[in-house]
């Protein structure tokens, strides 16, 4: 779940930093970069969870 909210955040994060881009927005840009980040960060936190089910499964 943590891995699909990831990519979510990390693409909503992308468009927005785009379309600040296009509209001149450096606060809509900082709002996309802070998405992205916590998409980037949710994805390394889902795989953290596979990895500790998996090494718990052996």
């Amino acid at each position: 779940m943590d891995k699909g909210k990831g990519h979510a955040n990390e693409a909503m994060g992308h468009v927005k930093q785009a379309a600040g881009k296009m509209a001149g927005s450096k606060k809509l840009e900082a709002e996309g970069k802070g998405q992205e980040m916590k998409g980037e960060a949710q994805k390394a936190m889902g795989k953290a969870k596979d990895a500790a089910k998996k090494a718990g499964h052996h």
